[in-house]
């Protein structure tokens, strides 16, 4: 009985050592608001209120261009992905770009809600707030669902579409980020709002990578550092528990906008047979796929993904 008791008190000892370790390891606090924007949100940033947010964003180039190029990003991703484009575009073009709503220096939606109509209704708003009555809107991945759903319902304020790996159809991936995988396990992702180990944020970029050589420690950093912004890493777990319309090629049908599908032919998170159901249900596009890319051909090949994007701009 003795040696029963014992053990016990070792094993619940054991158990509430090896909590503190992990949390010594890899707990992180919320990194303060203002140290994020100090560093992610420098000028040409800025912010503009709406619906209770202050949304981090950056309007860039020839400023009066009445339809500018919009660029939305993916999930768990922020404004600076498009980086490398935007220094190009915004020499002959207008270019815009935010972080969505539970990304980057934005910050969560009050009401909790991450559903593509959600967000949809938040572009509407942004593009109201800031004058803007037609664009170009294009988006990766996430943002790519945004972006034809957005032109589906608006089609008098889109002038063209860009598709960049974009979701939308039901997929089976190849190699799914492991942060994505945590994020739908029940016990696990209610650990995640405090437990964020980097070496998870740094898998889950290199997996959207074909070349992983590509992937920066600088780029881990801007992962990891705006994941740790307040609210963010609860928003990511709730965007998981969203049910999404799976019966899209109707809605996708009735697009009839210039439409660029852009894609990585290595893209293992959502494969190239998407970029062909795209390019089979919208009646006016243009299909690029880049090899030896994966699902962020604007990161990682961004000269060779750029001369597709301009020869679709410029073909009238």
């Amino acid at each position: 009985m003795i040696i029963s008791t014992n053990f016990t008190k070792i094993f619940f000892f054991s158990i509430v050592l090896l909590v503190v370790l992990v949390l010594l390891l890899f707990g992180y606090k919320d990194i303060p608001l203002i140290e994020l924007k100090a560093k992610y949100g420098a000028p040409p940033s800025t912010f503009v209120s709406i619906d209770g947010m202050d949304v981090h964003y950056r309007d860039e180039g020839r400023l009066n261009d009445s339809i500018p190029i919009v660029l939305i990003h993916g999930t768990g991703s922020s404004l600076h992905t498009f980086e490398a484009w935007a220094n190009e575009l915004k020499k002959d073009y207008r270019v815009i770009r935010m972080d969505l709503p539970g990304y980057g220096l934005t910050g969560p939606f009050p009401d909790g809600d991450y559903s593509t109509d959600r967000y949809e209704d938040f572009i509407k708003s942004f593009l109201a707030t800031t004058g803007i009555e037609k664009c170009i809107i294009g988006g990766n991945s996430l943002g790519g669902s945004i972006a034809w759903n957005f032109t589906a319902n608006y089609p008098e304020m889109v002038d063209k579409l860009i598709l960049i790996d974009a979701s939308g159809y039901p997929y089976q991936s190849s190699s799914t980020p492991i942060a994505f995988k945590l994020a739908k396990i029940p016990i696990i992702k209610n650990m995640f709002t405090f437990l964020t180990p980097r070496f998870i944020i740094k898998q889950s970029v290199q997996n959207v990578y074909s070349d992983k050589s590509k992937v920066s420690d600088a780029l881990i950093d801007r992962h990891f550092e705006l994941s740790l912004r307040e609210g963010n890493r609860q928003a990511f777990l709730d965007r998981f528990q969203v049910k999404n319309d799976i019966n899209i090629a109707p809605k996708v049908r009735s697009i009839t906008q210039k439409t660029l599908i852009l894609w990585g032919e290595k893209d293992e998170l959502i494969p190239i047979e998407k970029a062909y159901q795209f390019h089979e249900d919208l009646p006016n596009d243009t299909l690029v796929i880049l090899k030896d890319v994966g699902h962020v051909p604007m990161e990682e090949s961004p000269n060779e993904s750029l001369k597709a994007l301009l020869s679709f701009l410029r073909n009238k």
